[in-house]
């Protein structure tokens, strides 16, 4: 009578991590971000005029006070963006905006069509009314033509 031997195999624990699901996710959520990205920008159509002026770099996030041809005031937030205000929110907004933030300057986006009287009369109010001590003008660079 023969006893039969027979091995068993061990079975081993893989201790490897399956990153497959985790890739999935990271490329679907780069997609999501990618498609959204562009829509971020989204809001009141200002066309910039033209300048030669050198790129400000600032390291905290600026309030923008937009203004169109017609005289409209917008500002950047969220919850206001298409929504023309009156001077009395942009100075209370922005105002507010200044004292939390005191380093942070505030830009004026005007349509290269709107007059000059309406741009002056808003960083006017932005000084005096609403105490912003940095203030400037938006631009887009000028397209320099090669001779």
């Amino acid at each position: 009578m023969g006893v039969r031997h027979t091995r068993r195999r061990k079975r081993t624990l893989k201790s490897e991590i399956n990153v497959v699901p985790y890739i999935d996710v990271m490329l679907v959520l780069l997609i999501i971000f990618m498609a959204t990205a562009p829509l971020l920008n989204l809001g009141v159509n200002v066309d910039l005029p033209q300048s030669k002026a050198s790129t400000i770099k600032t390291d905290t996030q600026p309030a923008i006070v937009s203004v169109n041809a017609a005289g409209e005031l917008f500002l950047t937030a969220e919850e206001l963006r298409n929504t023309p205000l009156s001077r009395e929110a942009v100075v209370a907004r922005v105002s507010a905006f200044a004292k939390a933030n005191p380093d942070a300057p505030v830009y004026v986006a005007a349509d290269g069509s709107a007059s000059y009287q309406t741009v002056y009369d808003v960083l006017s109010m932005l000084q005096t009314e609403a105490h912003v001590t940095k203030a400037g003008l938006m631009s887009v660079p000028s397209q320099s033509r090669a001779p």
